[in-house]
């Protein structure tokens, strides 16, 4: 069956900007509207997610919950678990509906994408907000950064940036020849294994593939279930034709080892733990000779995040953003600070860091996120919890001194309590080990050894995502972030080493920390297209021989 493409023009897509964020104030309409949203997912209860698989919802009767961290006696929604079987039967579904994806015309496509933009920023932003904050546990603003403006920032940008990989062309042609290239999707299917702590980065996994042309079987995390499948039916509603993208949750085992064990395995592409990630790879790489190609692998996984300060540093505003970066999202960010490192004269002074820090991490208000006040809410499931609790523990038996916090409440939901360490070996059990959650260590460095802490920083860890460097001193700045050239990809100055922007920072990190790819750029969407060159000649050649053939 043909499917002819038709497009009579060369079209240039709308001005694309960032996503205006919202401030949510007090009698506000955004304020009233938020409420409203929050208040009317409360009262309903328990809402019911089906699979859905070449647009039909399929409910299996196996169940699992998604319960509001908040007060985890109660469940968002239950969905139902795809097994090994309807995974198959997406996997079939999504390579019947490649042919048609793949040739419908690109501005048709973008069209979908840029509609669902508009639709989550008006129609369906507090909705998606809410699911978020109730689902995810996030107060308002880390909600409106993620679910409303880096998601929709995510499918504007994503549409400019595919435009302009399309528009990468042989700047030469030899006389009557035309040369060129297309990007085709990649063989097969891709899957997408995406995060609990980003509705944007769960948008971002099946769409980033889909808008370049590829079909796409979507696993999203049991943790982000109900905001994910919202999502889902907003691209639905903007013309996303059935099959497309497969929304298929449920436990990860039976889906991932159906997908990655099939013939047309084409790509992974992941958010997740640096442990399941290598896993998956290995997996992979010894199926090779089952697949009809290499598969393209990309992955964003941890972080052990860092601050350094130098001696010549505004010490109020580094302690902020140093709040923010470790506390916002009660430190559930791959991005976000757990390493920090200050001059022992800044640490100790009367009045200096220290002091400052433990004031105002002491002003921290935590609790559930329907409370809009809070600042900081709970960590998304027991097993976290469970898991900061014990390195906290493992921190204080290692010799480190919690200067505030170190307790949490489970009683009703997963609350932790912002935790600040001190120690005196920087190669402390929390110094090392990625938390993921509200736990920062504090080394305090002898001043005159701002260059060996830059090396320190660099051999601690096996990650390398983010951090920043404040000082005020610009021959500082440079020597720090030349030494610390590999120890992230993503570095600040005086800056805190969260809250990238699409568009603005393009978020990667490499070592342990991923694959560097790029989130928010078009070199993302470089690694699920496979290029073809096309050579055309306008005039025959007379003979097959060459001047030089001839005496």
């Amino acid at each position: 069956m043909s499917h002819p493409v038709t497009q009579h023009g060369l079209f240039e897509i709308p001005p694309v900007n960032n996503e205006p964020m919202r401030n949510y104030e007090a009698k506000s309409a955004d304020r009233a509207g938020l409420q409203a949203a929050v208040d009317a997912m409360m009262a309903k209860g328990t809402f019911e997610v089906p699979c859905i698989i070449n647009g039909r919802e399929v409910r299996t009767g196996r169940k699992s919950k998604q319960v509001n961290p908040s007060d985890h006696a109660k469940a968002l929604c239950e969905y139902h678990e795809a097994d090994e079987a309807l995974i198959g039967e997406a996997i079939k579904g999504a390579l019947e509906a490649k042919t048609a994806w793949e040739h419908m015309p690109w501005n048709d496509r973008a069209a979908i994408f840029l509609k669902a933009a508009d639709l989550l920023a008006g129609k369906y932003r507090y909705e998606v907000m809410a699911a978020t904050m109730l689902g995810q546990g996030k107060n308002v603003w880390q909600a409106e950064i993620d679910a409303a403006a880096e998601a929709c920032d995510f499918l504007r940008f994503g549409i400019k940036y595919a435009e302009q990989l399309y528009s990468i062309q042989p700047p030469k042609n030899s006389p009557n020849v035309w040369n060129r290239v297309e990007y085709r999707p990649l063989e097969g299917f891709v899957l997408a294994v995406s995060p609990f702590n980003f509705t944007a980065i769960g948008l971002n996994i099946p769409c980033a593939p889909a808008m370049v042309g590829n079909v796409v079987v979507w696993k999203p995390s049991p943790m982000a279930t109900y905001s994910n499948y919202l999502v889902y039916k907003i691209l639905e509603e903007a013309g996303l034709p059935a099959g497309v993208i497969q929304f298929c949750p449920g436990p990860p085992e039976p889906i991932v080892a159906t997908a990655i064990n099939h013939r047309e395995f084409a790509s992974l592409h992941f958010t997740g733990s640096t442990f399941v990630f290598r896993n998956l790879w290995k997996q992979i790489s010894n199926n090779l000779d089952k697949y009809r190609g290499y598969p393209r692998i990309v992955g964003e996984t941890g972080g052990k995040n860092f601050h350094l300060v130098h001696k010549s540093a505004n010490v109020e505003s580094a302690v902020h953003q140093t709040i923010r970066a470790a506390f916002e999202y009660q430190g559930q960010k791959c991005s976000a600070l757990s390493r920090l490192y200050v001059p022992k004269s800044m640490w100790n002074a009367k009045g200096g860091f220290k002091e400052l820090l433990q004031k105002h991490v002491g002003e921290i208000s935590l609790g559930p996120v329907n409370e809009f006040q809070h600042f900081m809410g709970p960590v998304i499931a027991r097993h976290s919890y469970d898991k900061i609790m014990g390195l906290i523990d493992a921190g204080k038996k290692a010799g480190g001194q919690i200067i505030t916090g170190g307790v949490g409440d489970d009683s009703k939901g997963f609350f932790v309590q912002p935790t600040v360490i001190e120690t005196t070996d920087p190669g402390s059990v929390t110094m090392v080990n990625e938390i993921f959650g509200p736990v920062l260590t504090v080394y305090a460095y002898d001043d005159d050894k701002f260059e060996e802490t830059c090396h320190l920083i660099d051999s601690t860890t096996e990650y390398s995502l983010t951090g920043a460097i404040f000082s005020t001193d610009r021959a500082a700045l440079i020597k720090a972030s030349n030494l610390l050239r590999n120890a992230s990809g993503m570095m600040y100055y005086n800056d805190k080493c969260t809250g990238a922007v699409v568009g603005q920072q393009p978020f990667g990190g490499a070592r342990a920390s991923g694959t560097n790819d790029r989130a928010g750029s078009m070199a993302l969407l470089l690694r699920f297209t496979s290029a073809r060159t096309i050579k055309e000649s306008f005039v025959d050649i007379g003979h097959y021989s060459y001047p030089s053939n001839h005496d």
